[in-house]
Formats: structure tokens, sequence, C-alpha cells
């Protein structure tokens, strides 16, 4: 092919893709704004698990809390009554761990851990939450 012939050719080229226009561009926008729509959507979705995990998480630890300050108990109760309101309520925390861990003879403290389910595959999120108070003790006036 002499170089004449190969300017023609690009030159035929171009002049079939200009006369085309922006045909086809629409079907490449919509599929690029779909893609940005479904991850704002999955990233939406994503952020209500957390943040219902982390509501379950700290009510089961309240529920904890008010339990084992009870006059009279102790911190496994406190312990059983989170394990328990997880049981019925905690769905959305899995592998739930309930401790006493920082707890004094004057004051309760429950921590929950556990991992948020999630739509990401190979995402891991983790939630920890607790609550304490001081226990009831009887005094003499």
């Amino acid at each position: 092919m002499t170089r004449t012939a190969h300017r023609t050719r690009w030159a035929w080229l171009r002049a079939r893709f200009a006369a085309r226009g922006d045909r086809g561009a629409g079907s490449v926008e919509l599929a690029i704004l779909v893609v940005v729509v479904l991850i704002l959507a999955v990233g939406t979705i994503q952020v209500g698990l957390y943040l219902h995990a982390r509501k379950v998480a700290q009510s089961a630890a309240r529920q904890g809390v008010d339990a084992g300050r009870q006059f009279g108990a102790t911190n496994s109760d406190g312990v059983a009554q989170a394990r328990q309101f997880l049981d019925r309520f905690g769905n959305s925390v899995r592998g739930a761990q309930v401790s006493a861990n920082g707890s004094t003879p004057v004051e309760i403290r429950i921590t929950v851990t556990g991992h948020v389910a999630t739509l990401v595959p190979g995402l891991e999120l983790d939630v920890t939450q607790y609550a304490d108070a001081p226990l009831e003790r009887w005094t003499n006036p």
C-alpha cells in the first residue's frame, strides 16, 4: 500500500466515524451510571447494617448492665442477660461474645463484640459496644 493510499484510507475511516456522531454514547453512559448507582445503594445498605448491629450490641450491653447491677446480682447474671438478649434480637451481630471484663467491686461493665453481616464479599466489619453503671448497694443512714 502506498503512502497516498494509506492516507486516503485513514481519511475515509475518520470521515466515517465523524458521520456517526455520538450514536451509542447513551448506552455507555447508562452502563456507567448503573454501576455508580448500584455501588451507592450497596454502600447505603451496608452502612445501615453496621449501624443496626452497633445498636443491637449496645442494647444487649445495656440489658446486661441493668440485670447485673441489681442488688444481690453478679457479673455473670449481667453476661447471661446480655447473651439472652442477643439470642432473641442479635441476628445482625454474628459471633457475638459477651464479657464483664473491666468490672470493679462498685461498678459493672458489660462488653459485647461481634461481626457485622456484610453484603460485600471479603469485607469484615467488627462491632464493639459496652455499657457500665454503678452497682446497687444498701447503706446505713
